[in-house]
């Protein structure tokens, strides 16, 4: 489905050319319907951003989120595995996961990053698609209120892809007692890349199916819900 492949474009780093395919990336998402008047509605406010603002603005924007700050990474396994050994297997699994499905990755970003899943999903049934979001839902609702906290449109492509899993995940109690980074404060974001990394896996008492596929090859160890 091509609206996978519109939102991996929406959180790759703004270009001319993304600018430029912002009204191509609008049709794709309105006629192909997958999501819903709210959703459409959230998306719009980053398209008419990224059409009328700076594009030299848009870049330093997207820097401070997504590059500078550890718990908005795009990359997924940063998440789960850090910096450890693990993450390496698990970014082999899933590059062969790729493969298997006859897509290579073209660009330097690596297996995990979200925008790549993201171009591999829009080769795949809507079903698998669907199933793999759901194993990363906890991830992308994590970085959905992240997105949301600091009130930014980016916010917007997280919720839809929450949406698309059909998951109701609540944010895992890791993840949730992570305090937000500061991109401006260096020494902060020294000490946030040294601390461990945090890690989960499936529980199935946990209300939100992290087992399948994707994420089933990250961690064992049982996933503690969030606080009420």
């Amino acid at each position: 489905m091509k609206t996978f492949k519109a939102l991996s474009a929406l959180l790759s780093y703004p270009t001319e050319d993304l600018v430029t395919a912002i009204p191509a990336i609008n049709t794709v998402l309105h006629e192909e319907g997958l999501l819903g008047p709210t959703r459409q509605h959230e998306l719009a406010a980053l398209l008419h951003e990224l059409t009328h603002k700076d594009l030299y603005d848009l870049q330093e924007r997207y820097v401070l989120l997504f590059d500078r700050s550890r718990t908005l990474s795009l990359n997924l396994f940063e998440h789960v595995h850090g910096e450890s050994r693990d993450r390496g297997g698990a970014m082999v699994d899933l590059l062969e996961t790729y493969r298997a499905g006859g897509f290579d990755l073209a660009g330097a970003e690596l297996p995990d990053h979200l925008p790549v899943l993201l171009e591999y999903l829009s080769t795949r049934p809507l079903p698998e698609a669907k199933a793999m979001l759901a194993d990363a839902g906890h991830i992308l609702t994590a970085l959905a209120e992240r997105l949301q906290r600091r009130e930014t449109p980016y916010a917007a492509v997280l919720s839809a892809l929450v949406t698309l899993s059909e998951t109701d995940c609540e944010t895992p109690a890791e993840l949730a007692q992570i305090p937000d980074d500061d991109p401006e404060d260096l020494a902060a974001l020294d000490a946030v890349w040294a601390e461990a990394q945090v890690t989960f896996g499936p529980d199935p008492n946990a209300g939100c199916p992290v087992s399948r596929d994707l994420l089933a090859r990250m961690d064992p160890r049982p996933l503690t819900p969030a606080a009420d």
